[in-house]
């Protein structure tokens, strides 16, 4: 009977020491990618799946503050990916999508009171028509402040993966000529609505002319990787424990991303039971 419990310890011992080494791994491997955290809405009004209270988003800026993160743009990830530009020590991307009003009201400020630079992907024929969208006017001041870059979330926010190729070069193109003439800036980042994606859109992303382009797969993003289809780290989807929720994907990614994708698997596949069990934040 000891033996059959040693055997079984040693098997355990065993078993842990092989799952920290993975960890250790993946951890070393990710060394030169960069999270890109993606947000959509910051506001204290909507509970749901895309929302981030405006505290909590205040308490994760300050923690990357605070543990040394520099906010870097998506150009400067890009020259460093490419041409090996240097980047500052623990880069970090700050991405939001659609152009709520609540990124000007909320989000803006938080990010000026840390010294801290975003990127916006704006639905180009959302803003100044509809009143949950900023206003041109607004825009104009995030980006003269220098804090803000803006880049593109199609004209209109269809799953390009699910139209026409005609219809998907419009929304590629046309947002992309018409944020350039509206913000007199080179427009060279898109983020595809919904994350949706497919060979045929990753080649039209670059015939368009982008450099490279953000799907929601979480992840980090790496030289590595595909440009027209980077990893983010969505910091959305989630309505509690929201900070700790915030550290962990931000700082175990590597960890924690392909566990995301497994439980992600096995739900698609109607396993809802099996997914439970993965500790995927």
């Amino acid at each position: 009977m000891i033996t059959w419990i040693k055997r079984i310890l040693l098997l355990l011992f065993l078993l842990i020491l092989v799952v920290f080494g993975v960890c250790a791994y993946r951890m070393h491997a990710a060394a030169g990618t960069v999270p890109v955290l993606n947000y959509h809405q910051i506001n204290d009004r909507d509970e749901n799946s895309l929302t981030v209270h405006t505290d909590e988003f205040d308490q994760q800026m300050k923690y990357l503050v605070d543990n040394g993160y520099h906010t870097i743009t998506p150009e400067e990830m890009m020259d460093a990916f490419e041409n090996g530009t240097p980047l500052p020590s623990k880069p970090v991307i700050l991405t939001f999508d659609d152009g709520y009003v609540d990124n000007y009201k909320n989000a803006y400020p938080i990010l000026e009171k840390y010294g801290l630079k975003g990127t916006i992907f704006l639905i180009s024929d959302f803003i100044g028509t509809y009143p949950n969208y900023m206003t041109w006017a607004q825009v104009d001041e995030m980006q003269q402040s220098g804090i803000i870059d803006f880049e593109s979330h199609t004209l209109s926010h269809p799953e390009l993966d699910k139209l026409p190729a005609d219809q998907v070069m419009h929304q590629l193109a046309d947002s992309k000529k018409a944020l350039e003439w509206r913000l007199n800036k080179p427009i060279n980042f898109i983020a595809y609505p919904c994350g949706s994606y497919d060979e045929g859109l990753l080649r039209m992303t670059k015939e368009a002319g982008y450099r490279a382009a953000f799907t929601v797969h979480y992840g980090l993003a790496s030289a590595s990787e595909n440009p027209y289809m980077l990893d983010r780290v969505p910091i959305f989807g989630c309505n509690s424990h929201q900070f700790r929720r915030f550290q962990l994907r931000l700082e175990y990614a590597p960890i924690f991303a392909p566990l995301d994708a497994l439980s992600r698997s096995l739900v698609k596949n109607g396993h809802t039971i099996l997914a439970k069990f993965v500790p995927a934040p």
